[in-house]
C-alpha cells in the first residue's frame, strides 16, 4: 500500500494517477474541507476510465497535526509521497504555514519511523535551494543561506526539509525533490495553476526575473522513479529549463489568444503595485494579488540545474516549457467551454 498526502493539490493529483494507473494500490490523505472532484477533473485529462481509477483510491480525512490518524492511516503502507503543504505569500498566514509544513512534516516522519515504512519521498521546492551570486547555476550543493530575501514559505518548506533529513538520520530511508515552478492543469484557482486564470483575464505587467520551470508530469514520473530506484537520503532539483518570467507569460497570452504584457514593472513600479495591493485586499478582503515577496521573486534572477537527475535517469527527457503551457492552455480551454 502506498499513501500520499496532499492527494488534491496539483502534484498529488498527478502522482495518484500515474501510481492508480500502474495498478498500485494507494491509500490518499485530503482535508475534511478537500474536494475530490478536482481530482477527477484532472484524471479526465488523460483517460477515459476515471471511474474505474477512481475506486482504486482509499480516500482518508486527516490532518497532519494529529499524530494518532497519521499512526492509523500508515497501517499496512510501505511507501509514503508526502506532497501536503500550506503555500501562502500574504503575513497573515504566517503561523498556520510554519505548524502546518514543518510540525506537519515532522509528525509525518515520526509516524513513518514508527511503522517502519521502506521508502519516504518529500515533495519539497526549489525555494529551499540556496541561490548562487551573479546569475550562476544552483545546484543540489548550493546551500541555503539565512536572509531577508527567504519567503515565508521558503522558511517553512526550508524546516519541512530539516525534518526529513533529521529522520534520515534515524534510519527513515528518504529521497527529497525540489521542483522549481510547476506548470501542470489542476484547480484553476489554486497554486502555480491559478497563473493561467490570472493570464485569461489579462496580465498587462511583466518583469525582467528569470526563473526554473518544471511540468507536474514530470514531477510525478520522476519522484516515482526515485522511490522504485536504490537511491535514498538524497536530494534532486527538478528543472526543465530556465527562462525568464516575461518569455513564461508570453507564451500563455498567445496560447490563450491575448495580448501580451506590456508595460515593464521594475523593482520600483513593483514595490508600489505590491503596497496598493495591500491596502486594496485590506478594504476589500480580498487575496492580494501581489505581494512583497511575489513582487520580490518576480524580479529576482534565479537558475537551477537538473545535472544531476539527468545523471541517474539519463532516459528521462524533461517536457519543455513551451510544449507543457501548450499543453496546459489547451486543458484550460477546454475546461472553459464546459
Amino acid at each position: 500500500m502506498i499513501l500520499v498526502t496532499g492527494g488534491t493539490g496539483l502534484v498529488g493529483t498527478h502522482l495518484l494517477y500515474d501510481l492508480v494507473r500502474s495498478g498500485k494500490k494507494v491509500r490518499a490523505l485530503k482535508r475534511n474541507s478537500s474536494d475530490i472532484s478536482s481530482v477527477k477533473k484532472v484524471f479526465s485529462y488523460y483517460s477515459s476510465d476515471v471511474d474505474e481509477l477512481m475506486k482504486e483510491i482509499e480516500w482518508v480525512n486527516a490532518d497532519l497535526l494529529d499524530v494518532y490518524t497519521l499512526l492509523d492511516v500508515m497501517e499496512g503502507v510501505t511507501d509514503v509521497y508526502h506532497c501536503a503543504a500550506m503555500v501562502s505569500f500574504e503575513p497573515k498566514h504566517i503561523d498556520e504555514m510554519l505548524r502546518v509544513n514543518i510540525e506537519g512534516t515532522a509528525n509525518m516522519v515520526n509516524a513513518a519511523l514508527e511503522k517502519g515504512i521502506r521508502k519516504f519521498c518529500h515533495i519539497s521546492s526549489i525555494a529551499t535551494v540556496g541561490r548562487s551570486e551573479h546569475g550562476a547555476v544552483s545546484t543540489e550543493e548550493t546551500f541555503w543561506k539565512s536572509s531577508p530575501d527567504n519567503s515565508n514559505y521558503a522558511i517553512s518548506k526550508y524546516g519541512a526539509e530539516r525534518e526529513v533529513w533529521r529522520a534520515a538520520e534515524e534510519g527513515l530511508n528518504v529521497v527529497i525533490v525540489n521542483p522549481s515552478l510547476i506548470i501542470g492543469a489542476g484547480n484553476w484557482q489554486q497554486s502555480s495553476s491559478n497563473m493561467f486564470s490570472k493570464a485569461y483575464k489579462g496580465i498587462k505587467f511583466y518583469t525582467d526575473g528569470e526563473n526554473g520551470f518544471v511540468d507536474v508530469r514530470d514531477v510525478a514520473s520522476v519522484a516515482i522513479k526515485l522511490m522504485e530506484s536504490e537511491m535514498k537520503n538524497q536530494r534532486y532539483l527538478l528543472n526543465s529549463e530556465n527562462t525568464t518570467y516575461k518569455y513564461f507569460f508570453d507564451l500563455i497570452h498567445s496560447e490563450l489568444g491575448k495580448p501580451l504584457p506590456s508595460i515593464k514593472a521594475g523593482k520600483y513600479l513593483s514595490a508600489f503595485a505590491w503596497r496598493v495591493e495591500k491596502i486594496r485586499s485590506f478594504f476589500s478582503n480580498a487575496v492580494p494579488l501581489i505581494t512583497k515577496e511575489t513582487a520580490h521573486s518576480a524580479n529576482s534572477i534565479s537558475r537551477f540545474s537538473n545535472q544531476k537527475i539527468k545523471t541517474i535517469f539519463p532516459d528521462h527527457e524533461f517536457i519543455s516549457v513551451e510544449q507543457s503551457i501548450k499543453d496546459t492552455c489547451k486543458l484550460f480551454l477546454q475546461d472553459l467551454k464546459k
